[in-house]
């Protein structure tokens, strides 16, 4: 399975680069699902603009409502009152959706804005879609900077958790840090939300999997996996019970249904994935069979790590591929290691996302070399001879 294409951090570095240079520039479009990144770096350009006794004096908001090229204009001609600069700042306006006459006189003037300006346009509700055909599309890359606010990596987002909770004196396990940011989502203005009441309530200097459940409010997609587990266990009335919990919330049936029905697509599309595994696996063993090596070889069709335990023989070489949302290098490796089923200068070739943070390993295991092919990285691993 591909790794999903990552998201442009281009502009976010650039805006990084301008503002630890003490330069911001003079057009900014900032949008993105990640609202805690965007107001953190908003509230940073905002101290590097509006310096001076007077900084919010100059600083010009500008609602969807009131926008017009005349009130852009207006607010990017006014000049700054004992500063260098000011701040303007647009929120949920579409540009692209303004009438063609006033698309051309927003092109001109964001093609010519004074040096002393700034102006940030704020993609809170509207998603932006810039058209790339059009003059103001190509005015505004030219001139501007578009800063997307994603969602983070898993890596950056288990790190940024572990130093929230290091502020206030506690600790806690990458584990812990995964399965919080699978119980309450992974947008960082939840998270820190959560991350403050569980640092509170926690009494030791660890977080335990017992702080997060007492204080953590899940989001609906977790406690609706729950009933889905349930369900796929037969176990009827665990699954009435969480749905309890989910009224507890107050969450309407519309939205208990539409996020239920997902997470039952998803187990009927495993089970498809599950036979078309069954169907490679005969396909392999005709294979095997028309090279003349069935006697050579053996198709184990199922549960890797519960065939790990069990699997009674040494191997000299053991590639691991996991889907990447399963996350399953980490537990795969650590089994092969306990179980020690690789023989002496064995070698272990995982394929991962190019960041994916690999496990370490304990000795007589340990890791070779690395190689990395656009967003596909191969971690080695390899087993050192008994002595």
């Amino acid at each position: 399975m591909p790794p999903k294409s990552k998201p442009d951090t281009s502009g976010l570095d650039k805006l990084k680069k301008d503002l630890a240079a003490g330069r911001p520039g003079q057009l900014y479009v900032f949008h993105g699902e990640e609202t805690y990144l965007r107001d953190h770096y908003l509230g940073r350009l905002r101290e590097a603009v509006l310096t001076g006794g007077l900084g919010e004096f100059n600083r010009h908001d500008i609602a969807a409502r009131d926008m017009s090229p005349h009130a852009l204009e207006e607010a990017v001609d006014c000049l700054p009152m004992m500063a260098e600069r000011t701040l303007v700042e647009v929120a949920d306006f579409d540009l692209f959706k303004a009438e063609e006459k006033d698309r051309e006189e927003y092109a001109r003037i964001l093609s010519s804005l004074p040096d002393y300006c700034c102006l940030v346009l704020l993609y809170d509700v509207l998603e932006y879609k810039p058209d790339a055909r059009t003059k103001l599309a190509q005015t505004v890359k030219a001139y501007g900077t578009a800063v997307n606010f994603a969602r983070q990596s898993s890596r950056e987002l288990a790190d940024w958790v572990r130093r929230h909770f290091k502020a206030q004196g506690k600790e806690i396990d990458i584990r812990l840090c995964e399965e919080l940011i699978f119980l309450c989502g992974d947008l960082m203005h939840n998270l820190q939300q959560e991350i403050g009441k569980i640092g509170a309530y926690a009494k030791g200097p660890a977080i335990t999997r017992a702080d997060i459940e007492a204080v953590a409010t899940p989001q609906l997609d977790a406690v609706v996996f729950r009933i889905a587990d349930a369900i796929g266990e037969k176990n009827y009335d665990k699954a009435a019970k969480v749905l309890g919990e989910l009224y507890q919330m107050q969450k309407s049936p519309y939205e208990i249904m539409s996020a239920l029905g997902k997470q039952l697509r998803q187990l009927y599309s495993a089970r498809l994935a599950l036979d078309q595994r069954r169907d490679a696996a005969a396909l392999i063993r005709d294979n095997l069979k028309l090279t003349g090596l069935e006697d050579r070889a053996k198709v184990v069709c199922g549960d890797a790590a519960a065939f790990l335990p069990s699997a009674g023989e040494k191997f000299g070489l053991i590639f691991i591929d996991p889907p990447y949302a399963a996350n399953l290098w980490e537990k795969t490796i650590k089994a092969i290691s306990q179980f020690d089923i690789l023989s002496n200068h064995g070698i272990i070739v995982c394929e991962s996302p190019a960041d994916q943070e690999m496990p370490p390993v304990d000795p007589p295991y340990f890791p070779r070399r690395t190689y990395r092919y656009g967003r596909v990285k191969i971690t080695t691993y390899f087993r050192e001879a008994e002595q």
